[in-house]
């Protein structure tokens, strides 16, 4: 049965009591509590209310003047690109890649470099001892940093030792997968245990105003180990990519509460540690001396950042009957089955009797839309057997009716391949080009731009 709730108030101060008393407990004034008849409940509802019982929280309006927190700039301007500017103070940035490719050397470059400028950083491993992290430092030439170092899993010990004093400005766990937290029961790197040690540690960062960066490992096909939840438990996720066979390695933000997701960091990979690299295009271009066919270069977009990359295509004839075989490298392969469509069906060129391969050089990814005229230019090329000019460089969107469409950031995309020394470029006829100095040619169809690649 329901029953009503009774409640008491005192006319004075307000505090509310479950019972009538002579004097109110708070203001000490006698005679002022009133019973007040509140709604009819449940038992059920009695206990479990949410409405009251708890503590007030604090409520800012959104253009409150609330100074925001600092940020952190490491001294590495690439790994300061990819965050928007450097770490924030109380946030927890993850950072996810292959084993082996270089996240516990850049961090450590970056905890030097703090630590070398008067911040606090304390740097925990729980994969290597804490002798064999300064001997890396030592190989990287950064054996002088006042980074504190240790080798620990418990997340009870490291917080209870981080507590005592005042809490660092930076901290590092290398990584997360190793942490193990007493509060239930499970072997380090399980779901459950990944949770609750993530949780005790952002909990921290945020009270303390502490930088927490974790490192996480990555499965097989490239995501981060763990639960889904770990990447939604964060402020910045950062990937970092790249082939161990190729010296390049890129940092890339998945997620940024504080920045962008549309910037990249490159780094190249050498016996000192990661160096920055300045000019991306250089890693990605390679001797352009004599004309090759199925070469053409496309100018990518990373943020803000063009990177000049070579898209190369060959073509190989095949006996009747035979199978083709479709390759890609670095490019989606649905769009490279598309594109052979459209050449097909809207410039009759046959691609149906020969295999076809394409990639992309130096080990580069490209996401982007505009590579769609720089393939089908490789392709013609290699088909034909016709070279593209070694000066000039290609970008636009191929529709399915064989419209070269305009990409966006065309004018910067010239910028750059005008300062890397080229001289011509081939885009979509709607594409603008003010204040360029390259030699332009527009084409608003495919079949136009075909044609002009086999001199028609």
């Amino acid at each position: 049965m329901a029953k009503p709730r009774k409640r008491y108030v005192c006319q004075q101060c307000g505090s509310v009591t479950a019972q009538w008393a002579g004097q109110c407990g708070d203001c000490g004034d006698w005679n002022t509590l009133v019973e007040d008849a509140g709604a009819v409940v449940t038992p059920f509802q009695a206990r479990h209310n949410l409405q009251s019982g708890g503590r007030a929280i604090q409520l800012s309006g959104l253009d409150s003047d609330i100074p925001l927190p600092d940020r952190i700039a490491t001294g590495i301007s690439e790994l300061d690109r990819a965050l928007g500017g450097g770490f924030v103070e109380g946030s927890a940035t993850l950072i996810g890649g292959d084993p082996g490719i270089g996240k516990s050397t850049l961090l450590l470059q970056a905890t030097a470099r703090l630590a070398l400028a008067g911040k606090s950083v304390a740097y925990v491993s729980g994969e290597e001892a804490a002798d064999q992290v300064r001997l890396r430092a030592r190989r990287l030439g950064l054996g002088n940093a006042p980074v504190q170092l240790a080798a620990a899993t418990s997340v009870r010990d490291i917080l209870t030792t981080l507590g005592e004093g005042q809490a660092p400005d930076l901290l590092v766990i290398d990584s997360i997968q190793t942490m193990h937290s007493d509060l239930i029961e499970g072997a380090p790197g399980t779901v459950s245990q990944v949770r609750a040690s993530s949780g005790e540690l952002i909990r921290f960062a945020k009270e303390r105003g502490t930088a927490l960066v974790l490192v996480g490992h990555v499965t097989k096909d490239g995501s981060i180990a763990g639960p889904r939840v770990l990447e939604h438990m964060v402020d910045t996720v950062l990937a970092f990519e790249g082939e161990r066979s190729h010296q390049y390695r890129i940092l890339r933000a998945v997620k940024n509460r504080f920045g962008g997701t549309d910037e990249i960091g490159v780094f190249s990979m050498a016996t000192e540690g990661l160096s920055e690299v300045s000019n991306p295009s250089s890693l990605f271009l390679t001797s352009r001396d004599e004309s090759v066919t199925g070469t053409v270069v496309f100018p990518a977009l990373e943020g803000t950042r063009p990177v000049l990359v070579e898209v190369q295509a060959l073509t190989v004839r095949l006996a009747s009957g035979a199978t083709p075989r479709r390759a890609v490298v670095g490019w989606d392969s649905g769009r490279l089955a598309m594109i052979l469509a459209v050449l097909e069906a809207r410039c009759g060129l046959a691609f149906a009797t020969s295999e076809v391969y394409l990639n992309i050089a130096g080990g580069y990814r490209v996401q982007d839309p505009a590579a769609d005229l720089a393939v089908a230019a490789a392709l013609v090329s290699a088909l034909s057997e016709r070279p593209v000019p070694t000066d000039a460089i290609a970008f636009g969107e191929v529709a399915l009716s064989g419209e070269v469409r305009p990409v966006a950031h065309g004018a910067l995309r010239l910028k750059e391949a005008g300062k890397l020394g080229f001289g011509r470029a081939m885009v979509p006829g709607a594409q603008a080009a003010e204040g360029t100095s390259l030699t332009l040619s527009t084409f608003r169809s495919l079949p136009a731009f075909v044609d002009h690649m086999l001199g028609r």
